[in-house]
């Protein structure tokens, strides 16, 4: 089914419900204050000011509000500038499985990466429960979403535990490599999920060149490359990637708070002194495996609490 989404400025937002109000019919859904059905299209416009046009006449009727539209309208927002493949046009309305990860620059916590697939018709649903790109977000605003995300939509999220990111980093495999064998299982994971649906496309948000990906998966016997993207700044292009990218997130704050009960005390995250600080106490109390069982042993701040550990018993 056609759609399309704008947004509106609340006094063109007025005009709109006049236009149709011979056309009004009843929607209960979250967030909605106008619904109308006219011989071609449906229109449903949310409280954020978004609307969404479906059925065959779904652009052209877009097409009558969208002209001459006002700053802050859909019209004036810009795509995030990126590096990668060659977009579709209109991509943010499209039915995509968007995959992110999170945890790849933290010593403590691990690897989580999360698939998640949003049909088109659930994009004003799911940018009305609060996605957006994860970075302009709070852990606990993360935390609060995360649920009805995962209550609505089709995902899967892996958690690559500490031990066996140590092992298998130590047998040379680089983060490059973790990653993408974890956004193709993810992936896959999705499609297996939605069994005869397919999406319109597969957005990742890139951390490598699309040859250097799929050589870190040339030995892996089911490879997903139909209609898979790659584009930095993912997020921003849709919502399907930011909510991936909260559910990720969410999985990797459950991991940490699990680990902070195990060392008994708050495991900081990033890779900061304040880090450094907080393994060297573990190292001190608890030993060496202990600390190497929940970090990206790797990390110079293995290291750095070595030594600051070593100095305290001095």
């Amino acid at each position: 089914m056609a759609n399309s989404v704008i947004i509106l400025s609340d006094e063109k937002l007025t005009a709109l419900k006049a236009y149709y109000a011979s056309d009004v019919v009843k929607r209960d859904a979250p967030g909605v204050v106008f619904a109308a059905k006219t011989a071609n299209a449906s229109i449903t416009a949310y409280r954020s000011g978004k609307v969404l046009f479906q059925g065959g006449g779904a652009e052209q009727e877009a097409a009558k509000w969208e002209s001459g539209m006002d700053a802050g309208s859909s019209a004036s927002i810009k795509k995030p500038l990126t590096k990668g493949t060659v977009l579709p046009d209109r991509l943010e309305t499209l039915s995509v499985i968007g995959s992110d990860e999170t945890g790849t620059g933290d010593f403590f916590g691990p690897v989580t990466v999360c698939a998640c697939y949003v049909r088109a018709d659930q994009i004003p649903l799911v940018a009305e429960l609060g996605v957006k790109d994860s970075k302009l977000l709070t852990d606990p605003y993360m935390r609060s979403i995360a649920p009805d995300l995962k209550s609505v939509l089709t995902y899967s999220v892996l958690t690559l535990q500490n031990e066996k990111y140590n092992t298998v980093q130590a047998k040379g495999w680089s983060q490059g490599k973790i990653k993408a064998l974890l956004h193709n299982q993810a992936i896959r994971h999705v499609l297996r999920k939605l069994e005869e649906e397919r999406p319109d496309y597969i957005l990742i948000d890139q951390f490598a060149e699309r040859g250097v990906y799929y050589n870190h998966l040339k030995n892996e016997r089911e490879i997903v490359r139909e209609n898979v993207l790659f584009s930095t700044k993912a997020e921003g292009l849709h919502v399907a990637v930011a909510a991936a990218s909260i559910i990720a997130r969410v999985a990797f704050l459950d991991e940490m708070d699990r680990l902070s009960e195990l060392a008994g005390r708050t495991l900081p995250k990033g890779a900061s002194k304040k880090v450094d600080e907080t393994a060297a106490a573990i190292l001190l109390a608890k030993g060496e495996p202990f600390l190497r069982s929940m970090t990206k042993w790797h990390f110079a701040n293995a290291k750095k609490a070595t030594v600051l550990a070593a100095k305290t018993r001095g």
